[in-house]
């Protein structure tokens, strides 16, 4: 693998897409909330969320930690940067890097916290021991992940089974693993992160709530590697999605989100020399 890897993320820039994240964020705060809340982020503390997108967790982070507190938020997409900058608060600054190579400094952070980054850009050992470095001796690093075979609806419907297929398809066929949250804990317990605590939780979806075009929104933004890949052709492409969504706005449908893990764990203390 090279050295200059910086992942295969298939997702594409769209217009709905940054829309389809905030969505999606929104509807994982209360739970990104309780997982903040066991780690005991402070105010004064420095955050670094990497792979945050037009926003990712940073409005939550800002709250915890106030004025004398910062969060930065890291990034490759320079529009995605763009508007997370728009109306960001005083304690938040986004800069654009490399996730898997930032320039950041070694040991400047209270919290390192990545969501849905090592699953979906590949290599996650690799983004592990970045985010390891990143953070300060006893400082905690935080990752949520997801296992997209909990994405079932009911009743069940061939469109949606097609765009699931077509979804979880398209990520693997980049090097991707949509079911990463299985061996997570694993994962960073091996990394040497200390004292690894583990949650997961798992979303509800009802035709009336804002997350109910989850699916078909999703693979809109895998167009050209489903296409690609095989996975849906062009001329398919319009009708699957529109099946499906029809499906999603029937009262009696709902469907279950992708199992997200959330793990985190401590970075061992330097040992003092004997003096």
């Amino acid at each position: 693998m090279s050295t200059s890897y910086s992942g295969n993320y298939p997702i594409e820039r769209r217009a709905g897409e940054i829309e389809r994240l905030h969505i999606q964020g929104a509807a994982m705060a209360p739970d990104t909330e309780v997982m903040l809340d066991r780690i005991g982020v402070k105010a004064g503390w420095s955050c670094l969320d990497i792979g945050c997108g037009p926003r990712g967790i940073t409005d939550l982070l800002s709250k915890r930690v106030g004025a004398r507190g910062r969060v930065v938020g890291l990034d490759m997409d320079a529009q995605f940067l763009e508007v997370a900058r728009a109306g960001a608060p005083k304690n938040v600054e986004f800069r654009q890097g490399d996730a898997y190579e930032s320039d950041l400094s070694a040991g400047s952070f209270d919290l390192v916290h990545l969501r849905f980054i090592a699953s979906t850009a590949g290599d996650p050992e690799r983004l592990l021991k970045e985010a390891i470095r990143l953070a300060r001796p006893g400082g905690i690093v935080a990752l949520q992940e997801p296992d997209g075979s909990s994405l079932n609806c009911y009743p069940p419907h061939p469109a949606w089974d097609r765009l699931k297929a077509a979804l979880l398809g398209a990520f693997s066929g980049v090097g991707a693993d949509l079911q990463l949250a299985r061996r997570l804990y694993t994962l960073v317990r091996q990394s040497g992160l200390e004292d690894v605590q583990y949650r997961a939780f798992l979303i509800g979806v009802r035709s009336v709530d804002p997350m109910v075009d989850y699916l078909p929104s999703t693979v809109e933004s895998l167009r050209g590697t489903i296409i690609k890949l095989g996975l849906l052709s062009e001329t398919e492409f319009p009708s699957v999605l529109a099946e499906c969504r029809n499906h999603l706005r029937k009262p009696d449908t709902s469907f279950t989100m992708y199992t997200v893990a959330q793990v985190w764990g401590r970075k061992r203390e330097e040992k003092q020399g004997k003096s």
